[in-house]
């Protein structure tokens, strides 16, 4: 029997006093890989945002985790998702060490007050291998570049052991090496810690091929939902995107944003 993780019904959810979903339902089973895609303002990000326990929900009902979400409960459940966001711009003289910005991943488990141990220091350097950061765990956060910051984001989003793992465009901003590079970190994660992993992205070229499942969404509303070989047609991204089907397919095969 296939375990459900994740199960919105009817979701009506606010931003900013506008409406930016409008009744979306959604089911994603235990360790699946699920592309969102669309424009920007489908609602791809809103969606995320309920699943971790933020959105402003107006009305229907959210299931993630197995816990029923309201306005208070939210906390405790985002200590079991790891949310990915766009590469920030972060300080060059922060002094804080790359190991050091991991752990901090360790103290929802361990409280503000609380020093980590051993253990949590073997996590820290486990998912610093894993995301082949570890030559760097002694550099200064604020000293990397973009893409080696998005790895560091991801280590400490691992450090804290989610069962879910949201990324809202994680590769905007970088160039196409980078990007490249952690789109098969991102598949190289789903493959060895099983995660329930949702991927948005309105960039089709960062798209990861490990993705079992893609949602379509625009304006406020899942448009399709379905396999890859379905749902990515020329014919289905046209409309999606309101460009012509000859300009989707020019844009796709240059490797550029549409």
């Amino acid at each position: 029997m296939e375990h459900i993780v994740i199960d919105i019904q009817n979701a009506v959810v606010s931003f900013r006093e506008n409406i930016a979903l409008r009744g979306v339902s959604l089911r994603v089973k235990d360790s699946a890989f699920v592309g969102i895609i669309g424009p920007n303002g489908a609602g791809k990000t809103t969606l995320l945002t309920t699943v971790n326990g933020m959105g402003k929900l107006v009305s229907g009902q959210v299931w993630v985790l197995g816990h029923y979400l309201t306005p208070g409960n939210g906390h405790s459940l985002r200590k079991k998702v790891g949310y990915i966001a766009q590469v920030q711009n972060i300080d060059p003289h922060m002094p804080v060490s790359v190991r050091d910005a991991v752990m901090i991943g360790r103290y929802g488990f361990l409280g503000l007050f609380k020093r980590p141990g051993k253990g949590d220091w073997k996590i820290v350097d486990e998912v610093l291998e894993l995301v082949n950061m570890t030559q760097l765990a002694n550099r200064p956060i604020g000293h990397l570049s973009g893409g080696e910051q998005q790895r560091v984001a991801i280590a400490r989003c691992l450090a804290q052991e989610p069962e879910l793992f949201l990324l809202d465009e994680p590769t905007a901003s970088l160039d196409w090496k980078a990007q490249a590079d952690i789109v098969q970190l991102v598949k190289l994660v789903h493959d060895s810690r099983r995660l329930t992993t949702l991927f948005v992205t309105h960039d089709l070229s960062s798209l990861p091929t490990a993705c079992n499942r893609v949602v379509l969404m625009k304006q406020g509303l899942i448009w399709s939902d379905g396999s890859p070989d379905k749902m990515l047609t020329d014919a289905n991204l046209s409309q999606v995107y309101d460009i012509p089907i000859d300009e989707v397919r020019r844009r796709r095969g240059k490797n550029v944003m549409v």
